[in-house]
């Protein structure tokens, strides 16, 4: 009995350890921002734009419309359906900008979107979400090109980020892993490269 506990624990470690080894191997393969800017003849990065797409779990950097670099990305844990309430664990999907990019101790660093942009703040008035006052705050927010504050119905505080101390684990996974609270996790060295060439007001389109 006590021998086939063994065997069993012993399975289950050598199975994820290959998985782990199998993810550096497909990491090794990556090639860096700056061999595929010259392999497309970009001397100097233009103007930035990312669309993020959920059902690939990718997210495409272009430099004055060219695509350059396709990042694996994950998601919400709940990669269902639209987000429409704080708390739903759901990636907004839209068009967005980046309105702040901070260093983070979790995460790394933080590219933070303009989560509830306006169009977002206005259909939930219609719904009756929220009410004026809130519709404003947010609406406020946006025309100064700052980030909203997080809405208790709406949420907020959606960014791109990195994985922190867990970079090694989460990245080296040959699988797509939905682990945030809906906002969008790429591994660390993928983040220091988006902030390299991204500002603030670069455009984001997430698509469903």
């Amino acid at each position: 009995m006590l021998k086939n506990v063994f065997y069993i624990i012993a399975s289950i470690i050598l199975f994820f350890s290959g998985l782990i080894i199998y993810g550096i191997f497909l990491s090794t393969r990556e090639a860096e921002l700056s061999e595929l800017m010259k392999s497309k003849n970009i001397k100097e990065f233009g103007e930035a734009s990312i669309i993020i797409d959920r059902r690939t779990y990718k997210l495409d950097l272009f430099s004055d419309g060219i695509l350059v670099k396709r990042y694996r990305a994950v998601f919400g844990k709940n990669n269902n359906g639209l987000k429409t309430k704080a708390n739903d664990y759901i990636t907004p999907v839209g068009d967005y900008r980046v309105c702040n990019i901070k260093d983070d101790s979790q995460y790394y660093k933080l590219i933070l979107i303009n989560y509830p942009n306006e169009k977002d703040a206005g259909e939930a008035l219609k719904r009756g979400l929220i009410d004026e006052k809130s519709f404003k705050k947010i609406s406020d927010a946006n025309a100064k090109g700052k980030c909203p504050k997080f809405d208790p119905i709406l949420g907020g505080d959606i960014s791109i980020h990195g994985l922190g101390e867990y970079d090694f684990i989460f990245k080296n996974l040959p699988f797509s892993f939905n682990w945030t609270d809906g906002s969008i996790a790429l591994n660390n060295s993928d983040i220091q490269e988006l902030v390299e060439v991204i500002k603030i007001g670069t455009p984001i389109k997430i698509k469903y």
